[in-house]
């Protein structure tokens, strides 16, 4: 089985240690292979998320809720 790529949009984030936390907390997400964040600072950045199967919404929300940001919604 091919991995999925999903991207997230993601507020709050300013600086590398932000991206640090984002991508801690949803590699613990299960099923989740890999993680990576386009940063804008101050602005809306994407989380790009590698799994084996499209995880949920709301496990995605509660690890970026854990790390102190706000997801805004899958990105379109």
């Amino acid at each position: 089985m091919a991995p999925i790529s999903t991207d997230y949009l993601v507020t709050g984030m300013t600086c590398g240690h932000c991206v640090a936390s984002v991508i801690e907390e949803v590699s613990l997400v299960p099923g989740v292979s890999a993680v990576t964040v386009d940063l804008v600072a101050g602005a809306t950045s994407t989380v790009h998320v590698t799994s084996a199967a499209a995880p949920g919404v709301a496990d995605i929300r509660a690890a970026i809720d854990e790390a102190g940001y706000q997801l805004q919604g899958p990105a379109a």
